[in-house]
């Protein structure tokens, strides 16, 4: 019998849980690379749309010399083209350059694509965390972690593009630790 069993599809044992605070650098998760696309998707529209429209009335019924009617019916429509792919090609470039890593001294975070940063929030001077889901993360199942610390200067630390459960085990390590500090 107990062949048999072994021949039958085994179960897959629980994944073992990776751990928290692993001192890698992690990358953001790969959706939020589409999340950031949906989002210049969105952006575009809600400000070409207006501008297009407005352009366009101005052009039609505005007694304007020829070049002006050119520039704004030319003009107007390329540069929201390049507005709209400049904002579609940010999320990869912002991507690239994003990470964060927790360890047993604090929170690591790294951004920033033309002017880079390095953020380093000790474990000692957390004071509350805090995980948020606008309508468009939550599509894509990602969330924004929210490290409040003392002090003044990045007195919040965001880091977005995690994934919601990601987001939350990040958030209960934060704080279980915080617990037991004796704090």
């Amino acid at each position: 019998m107990n062949d048999r069993a072994n021949e039958e599809s085994p179960q897959a044992a629980p994944a073992a849980p990776v751990p928290v605070a692993d001192g890698v650098d992690h990358p953001l998760d790969a959706r939020y690379l589409e999340y950031g696309r949906a989002v210049a998707v969105i952006m575009t529209l809600t400000v070409a749309l207006p501008v297009l429209l407005a352009a366009g009335l101005i052009a039609a019924f505005a007694d304007l010399p020829g070049f002006v009617r050119l520039i704004l019916g030319v003009g107007v429509p390329a540069l929201v083209i390049v507005f709209g792919a400049l904002m579609f090609i940010w999320p990869a470039k912002e991507h690239r350059h994003a990470s964060y890593r927790l360890d047993s001294e604090g929170l690591h975070v790294r951004g920033g694509v033309f002017w880079r940063r390095r953020i380093h929030v000790p474990r000692s001077r957390i004071q509350h965390t805090d995980v948020s889901q606008g309508p468009v993360e939550r599509h894509f199942g990602l969330a924004t972690l929210h490290v409040f610390t003392a002090g003044t200067e990045h007195a919040e630390v965001k880091v977005q593009g995690l994934s919601h459960a990601r987001a939350v085990s990040i958030r209960d390590y934060l704080i279980g630790d915080a617990q037991h500090d004796g704090v």
